[in-house]
């Protein structure tokens, strides 16, 4: 009904303020959380549970369900049109058909319009109420169609600004887990600076009397998915050696190509057993990458089918090379794989060599069987139709984690 602002669709401001608003609380929640939970917090589960927070439910306006109403009340009379017999200042009694459509999702959120592409007056004479936006329009002319067309103009109004806010409303959710790595990563890389310049002071490091050995698990929200924050027990922080990302994805990549070589010349491999095949690939990672260094970094052999990368006596990278058994032996293979590794950021993988002739099938199992295991995390992405990129945690501490690529090659059978 003309004349009415208050909750009107599009009429608060710009959806950008909501977004800036999350972003500066995001950023004050990780500052202050303790040193010791930044520096010992597993960061992905930590993001999630933020994001779970900060998500936000993108309002959905059902068109197709529209419904309609009427009441009657008094009208001033200089809503009234010219061709009436009216007197200023007095109110007359008519009947208001109201449009109702209904909305799910975080109806609130349609009070703002987007950031980049508003349309001025492109929000019809809407307002929200409740769980659903409403139109009303006063019976002057008891001409239905004409009240359908002032409907429909109105509506027709709403759809510009709606879309570009659902866009706006989808970008803010696809980039806010990133957002809050981010800062996360910045706070963590400025106390492990710090941390580094106290230790070259060359005197022992005084200990936080106050320091929480255990952190408490907050009251979670109301929402479709709570993921609770992650527990961290430890009562300290110690520097462990990790390997970067862009070493982890040569060595997969130097796995795979080999791989993909046994695959192409079938009569050289077929009759190869797990020992054969995994020293083949030993063979073309040691030139590609510095062997004996004064780190310790080396690979190794270790056990009939394992190829190690060690930082002194530690492993940083296993690769296991296992012919495919079914589903239980590669779930028992992921089992031995993690009693390997103790540090809080590992890197490994499994090299499934398969000599059954329906490989797809296979591919199939791994998807299926993975997220069965009890320390599986989440799935991150497939860099091939072969190789499948996971992520899992050590036992007993969803803090230490382990980026599991599953790389498999269709081996021809033993004649």
């Amino acid at each position: 009904m003309n004349g009415r602002t208050y909750g009107r669709i599009f009429s608060k401001g710009r959806i950008s303020e909501i977004f800036e608003k999350a972003f500066d609380s995001i950023k004050s929640l990780i500052e202050g959380e303790t040193e010791n939970y930044i520096l010992n917090a597993n960061e992905n589960e930590y993001a999630d549970h933020i994001e779970s927070k900060y998500k936000l439910q993108i309002p959905e306006i059902h068109f197709d369900q529209v419904s309609a109403d009427s009441y009657e009340t008094d009208i001033p009379a200089e809503y009234f049109p010219q061709s009436f017999n009216v007197f200023e200042g007095k109110k007359y009694k008519k009947e208001v058909i109201q449009y109702f459509i209904p909305c799910s999702g975080d109806i609130n959120l349609l009070a703002y319009g987007p950031a980049n592409t508003f349309s001025i007056g492109g929000g019809g004479d809407f307002e929200i109420k409740g769980d659903a936006i409403v139109a009303e329009f006063i019976n002057f002319s008891n001409n239905a169609e004409e009240i359908n067309r002032n409907y429909q103009s109105e509506l027709n109004g709403i759809h510009s600004n709606y879309n570009y806010l659902r866009i706006e409303l989808g970008n803010f959710n696809s980039n806010l887990k990133n957002y809050i790595l981010s800062v996360f990563d910045q706070r963590k890389e400025k106390l492990l600076n710090k941390n580094s310049l106290l230790s070259s002071l060359g005197v022992p490091l005084r200990k936080k009397a106050n320091a929480p050995e255990t952190f408490s698990v907050p009251k979670p929200l109301l929402r479709e998915q709570i993921l609770v924050k992650p527990v961290v027990h430890d009562k300290g922080f110690a520097p462990e050696p990790t390997l970067d990302n862009d070493n982890y994805k040569k060595i997969l990549k130097i796995i795979n190509d080999v791989g993909k070589n046994f695959e192409r010349m079938p009569s050289v491999y077929k009759n190869k057993g797990e020992e054969d095949l995994r020293d083949h690939i030993l063979m073309v990672l040691d030139p590609n990458f510095e062997n004996g260094s004064a780190s310790g970094e080396t690979f190794n052999k270790t056990g009939k089918t394992d190829i190690q990368l060690r930082y002194n006596s530690s492993v940083v990278f296993i690769a296991e090379c296992k012919f495919w058994s079914g589903s239980k032996g590669y779930l028992a293979t992921i089992d031995q794989l993690l009693r390997y590794l103790t540090w809080r950021d590992n890197k490994a993988s499994i090299v499934i060599f398969v000599r059954e002739k329906d490989f797809s099938s296979i591919l199939d199992k791994i998807e299926s069987t993975t997220s069965t295991h009890p320390n599986y995390l989440t799935f991150l992405n497939k860099s091939d139709e072969n190789w499948f990129n996971f992520r899992f945690h050590l036992n007993g501490d969803r803090n230490r984690e382990v980026h599991l690529a599953i790389q498999l090659y269709n081996i021809p059978p033993i004649d």
